[in-house]
Parts: structure tokens; C-alpha cells; sequence
């Protein structure tokens, strides 16, 4: 099975959008999905790969499989995983104020590629400690 990037992007319009990217000939098709949250796009998404999996079947198309490793923007990695993480607490793990991050949330500012790569690299630090959580 192909492994492939697919990209969750936050529109201008505040909805979310999710694609493979095109230039990438790893699939013989494209599939995007698109709603009014990032679960909303991710779960359209996972149903065009579905439904393009069946109409390759039905019409006797190969059809490659792939599995998918979700890319996010700073806003749709945000608002996917609001429910998980509260600003104060993003605020404790990556050392960005809350306002700062609700400007990113809401569309109102972008972060610069330095602050993106400080996100990523605190939450991948974060997701390490936890990793290595073990109870008695």
C-alpha cells in the first residue's frame, strides 16, 4: 500500500479543505474533501477515497491503495484537536501565548515558518513524553 500526503488546509472562507497533491503521480487519481470542520473534511475525504475506489471497480480501472498521512496548517491542526488541547494548555507546551494562537485559530494572523516549525517541534516533544508514559 502507497503512503501519501494529504494536505488539511482552513479557506479564507473558514472551511476546511483536504487534498493529495496532483504533481504526485504515486496515484492514478485525485480525491479532495472539504467541510465546515477539519473532522468534517478529513471524513468526506476518507469517503471520496471510498467512492473512487468503487468506481474504479465498477469500471475495471486499477486502482492503487494508499494510506494517508494528513499534513496540517497551523489553524486546521488547531481546530482538529480544540477538543484535545485548550490554548492554555498549547500555550504550556509550546511556549506561544493564547492570544497568539487564537489569532492563528481564527484566521486573524498567520505564523511565520519559524513559528510553524516551533509548533511542530513542541507538539512532537509533547507526543514523546506521553509516549513513554507507563502506569503500575
Amino acid at each position: 500500500m502507497k503512503k501519501v500526503k494529504a494536505f488539511i488546509e482552513r479557506g479564507n472562507d473558514g472551511t476546511y479543505g483536504v487534498y493529495v497533491d496532483l504533481s504526485d503521480n504515486t496515484l492514478n487519481y485525485g480525491i479532495i474533501g472539504d467541510g465546515k470542520t477539519a473532522r468534517d473534511a478529513i471524513d468526506d475525504f476518507k469517503n471520496s477515497y471510498t467512492e473512487m475506489k468503487a468506481f474504479h471497480a465498477k469500471e475495471n480501472i486499477p486502482f492503487v491503495e494508499a494510506e494517508f498521512e494528513f499534513k496540517y496548517d497551523v489553524a486546521s491542526f488547531l481546530s482538529f484537536f480544540s477538543n484535545k488541547f485548550s490554548l492554555a494548555g498549547l500555550q504550556s507546551i509550546t511556549g506561544i501565548n493564547q492570544k497568539q494562537l487564537s489569532h492563528y485559530v481564527n484566521g486573524r494572523k498567520k505564523p511565520t515558518a519559524k513559528t510553524v516549525e516551533k509548533i511542530e517541534k513542541s507538539i512532537h516533544e509533547f507526543a514523546n513524553e506521553l509516549s513513554q508514559v507507563n502506569f503500575v
